[in-house]
């Protein structure tokens, strides 16, 4: 079964399914995505990840939700889209979302990375229902996926993605299954802030590991920041991190590229007992 689609999405991870669509043989009839931002130290525009990829499909692209509702498709297909959208705009054209949590477990914007930050052991990706509300809709397929211990989310983000490109044709292929009401409690998926990515030494070892596993964790030395890049459970031989459970195995201070916590204690000469604040 072959369809007439508006796709809804931003980011690099709503890439491949936009791209998916199109191998399988719907008709992508409109695509809309944020607008261009402003990026680098010229300020120039950019366009989103999407928005490129549709324009090399030779897609027609917008930045107007308005534009919808005259585009003649007969379904939406949303992927990390970035905004609510309107319910005026749901009751003239049903629509779809692909969500990369096993709701209602993590509704919202960084399921990928608050599902890390929780040490769940499973999570996975599902169709459903877009409806008014932060991911409240039925749920019409969903697909479980483990999550290692030492996965990261750049690596989570594109098994999701891949499972997630599969599921979405195969759902499409036929008839729309019937939705299913979430159950349970739901919990919410915040974006991540950098008060979320510091390290607090105080906590399980286990904590600071995930942070870093999602990328954006960091620290400070003397009042500058740094970043922690990679870690491993152990002893540290430096003496700069609290309670030596961790091996930093890759650290970058302000300023600086990335170096060995070692080396870096070798250049910061750091006084006895003074440690990562």
């Amino acid at each position: 079964m072959k369809r007439r689609l508006v796709y809804l999405g931003t980011p690099a991870m709503a890439v491949p399914p936009l791209q998916a669509l199109v191998a399988a043989g719907h008709e992508v009839v409109l695509v809309v995505t944020r607008t261009d931002k402003r990026r680098g130290r010229g300020g120039e525009l950019s366009p989103s990840p999407v928005k490129a990829a549709a324009l090399e499909l030779g897609l027609p692209v917008s930045h107007d939700l308005d534009d919808v509702a005259r585009c003649g498709a007969e379904l939406g297909v949303v992927v990390a889209y970035g905004r609510i959208i309107p319910a005026t705009l749901l009751t003239s054209l049903p629509m779809i979302n692909l969500h990369f949590s096993l709701l209602p477990r993590w509704r919202g914007a960084a399921p990928v990375e608050r599902a890390i930050l929780a040490g769940d052991a499973s999570t996975g990706v599902c169709v459903m229902q877009v409806a008014e509300g932060l991911d409240t809709g039925d749920v019409l397929d969903v697909v479980e996926v483990p999550l290692g211990e030492s996965t990261t989310a750049d690596e989570l983000r594109r098994q999701l993605v891949e499972v997630g490109c599969e599921q979405l044709v195969r759902v499409l292929d036929g008839p729309l299954p019937a939705g299913v009401a979430q159950e349970g409690a739901p919990t919410y998926a915040a974006k991540i802030t950098p008060d979320d990515l510091r390290i607090d030494w105080m906590a399980p070892a286990d904590m600071a590991l995930r942070q870093i596993r999602v990328g954006g964790a960091w620290t400070t030395f003397r009042g500058k920041r740094m970043k922690v890049l990679a870690a491993e459970g152990g002893g540290d031989s430096t003496g700069l991190v609290p309670g030596g459970s961790l091996v930093l195995t890759s650290v970058q201070p302000e300023g600086k590229g990335p170096m060995t916590l070692v080396d870096f204690a070798r250049g910061a000469r750091p006084n006895p007992g003074e440690q990562f604040e």
